[in-house]
């Protein structure tokens, strides 16, 4: 029985490795599919009754969190389609080692695997931020933290990418934060981030 067991977990283990497909849960889906992903996902491993968030803690020094919503990025407003998901973020608070563009981009790769990641590296960048004039505004009214937040909007041909980081005065970030959510949302963040 054992033996069994063992065989059948190598040949689904054999075959998630030779795919490198892990997304079978992004926004678009079913609430409930998407939690039943996350409860299983071998990367995320949430306690019991994490539902839609899966927080992890290494050290005080050391955070992660994953979420996925039912209403998309920025902010809040009427949710037409309820029990649909809109957004998936992966954020990080890293005092040791920092986050950068690639870190987040990374665990976007290992969480989602291959196909998506190269959806969002192939992306087209939307947006860029903070632009010249935020900075040059953020000098002359003494707002340090208009300026410290970077971040981009790709449009990819499955999914919109939303990621940001948050730099101190010495350039380097502690915070940061990538969502993957539906392209119907795109010009809806658009506009909120060139608001900002």
């Amino acid at each position: 029985m054992r033996k069994w067991l063992f065989g059948r977990y190598l040949l689904v283990s054999i075959l998630i490795t030779l795919t490198g497909s892990r997304a079978n849960a992004l926004p678009g889906q079913r609430t409930e599919r998407v939690a039943a992903w996350i409860e299983g996902h071998p990367t995320l491993r949430p306690g019991l009754g994490a539902g839609l968030i899966v927080k992890k803690i290494d050290t005080p020094a050391r955070r992660f969190t994953f979420e996925a919503r039912e209403i998309p990025p920025g902010r809040i407003g009427f949710n037409a389609n309820p029990g649909i998901i809109r957004s998936e973020s992966i954020s990080f608070y890293d005092a040791v080692s920092g986050v950068s563009f690639t870190r987040l981009a990374e665990a976007l790769r290992t969480i989602y695997g291959l196909d998506i990641y190269q959806d969002f590296d192939r992306a087209t960048v939307i947006y860029t931020y903070p632009t010249r004039e935020t900075t040059e505004l953020a000098r002359r009214q003494n707002r340090p933290l208009l300026a410290a937040q970077k971040g981009e909007l790709r449009l990819g041909s499955r999914y919109a990418y939303w990621v940001e980081i948050a730099e101190t005065e010495t350039g380097i970030a502690y915070n940061g934060e990538i969502t993957v959510f539906l392209k119907e949302d795109l010009n809806k963040i658009e506009t909120e981030l060139r608001a900002r």
